[in-house]
């Protein structure tokens, strides 16, 4: 290439394939398109007027990510691909991402074929970029489905973002505090709360396990128990059965969580069943954790009293 621009007909080419097919008006125009040219190349088929100021250059037979883009751009400046059809792009759902929804900054009429939500709280760091196409941030699209999906399938959503390592908790955490009226907000609130870091120390929860065993009236167990040459942190050696205690919800370091696994693979050859417990779950969830925990004791006594483990 010698720097020179290249002809309208070559650079229309260019910006086509780079956005799925689409071009707006305002690109046309800066290309060189004057209002008749447009009006000619669409009179003999090389543009496919797709929505207003919207065109298809050469055929009509886009992709997904054609009709995403489409409605992006005829949406107006700044808007963003969101809700579903942003889930979609990024990879968080596998819903279709039609009908398409887009998010713009200023009210917009509804159009065919296009779901316009109106939104003033957007920052920056709500808007993205992917495959070409403006679409809403990771945290935003999640507090935006949070208020449409079902709790666990936003837990898969939120999940899918760590696999896709795309998930930054900062991210959810602004989100969250700066949208109070949104719908989404309590549901990812929830769903987020998991990931915050737990108020009990590791001796706080040993104490308040211990003594939420107490008041439920359960077998006195042991505390830092030694076992098939591991230190268990709660244990009842009449039913060989353990609980694990953790003050962090996840591991930091991939070592240290296989190491978890091998232990738990010995222990269980050992004949010793384990369960383990979050502080972060005990915080949440106590009433449930120990009506789980007298279950899972019954459960053991009556192994053991049928043989289950000789």
């Amino acid at each position: 290439m010698d720097g020179k621009p290249l002809p309208r007909g070559p650079a229309l080419a260019v910006l086509a394939h780079r956005q799925h097919g689409v071009v707006s008006i305002r690109e046309l125009r800066r290309l060189g398109y004057s209002h008749s040219s447009v009006e000619k190349a669409v009179a003999a088929g090389r543009l496919h007027r797709l929505h207003q100021g919207v065109y298809a250059v050469g055929h009509t037979n886009l992709s997904l990510r054609g009709r995403c883009l489409a409605a992006v751009l005829a949406s107006g400046p700044r808007s963003l691909l969101s809700h579903y059809s942003a889930g979609w792009l990024l990879g968080l759902i596998s819903t279709r991402p039609v009908p398409v929804h887009v998010t713009t900054p200023l009210p917009r009429k509804r159009r065919d074929a296009v779901r316009i939500h109106h939104s003033r709280t957007l920052i920056e760091n709500d808007r993205g970029l992917e495959e070409g196409i403006p679409v809403t941030s990771v945290a935003r699209t999640a507090l935006d489905l949070a208020s449409v999906l079902r709790f666990r399938h936003l837990r898969r959503l939120i999940r899918r973002s760590e696999e896709l390592k795309v998930f930054d908790l900062g991210d959810f955490q602004s989100v969250i505090a700066r949208n109070h009226g949104h719908r989404g907000r309590a549901p990812l609130a929830r769903a987020m709360a998991i990931y915050e870091p737990p108020r009990l120390t590791r001796s706080e929860l040993e104490r308040e396990f211990l003594a939420a065993v107490g008041r439920k009236g359960f077998p006195s167990p042991a505390t830092n128990f030694s076992a098939a040459g591991y230190e268990l942190d709660v244990y009842w050696p009449e039913l060989r059965f353990a609980v694990e205690l953790d003050v962090y919800a996840t591991h930091g370091a991939h070592e240290p969580f296989e190491e978890d696994r091998r232990r738990d693979e010995d222990l269980k050859l050992a004949g010793i069943e384990l369960t383990r417990l979050t502080g972060r779950r005990f915080e949440l969830e106590r009433r449930q954790v120990m009506d789980r925990i007298d279950r899972l004791l019954d459960q053991r006594r009556n192994q053991l009293a049928s043989g289950g483990w000789a």
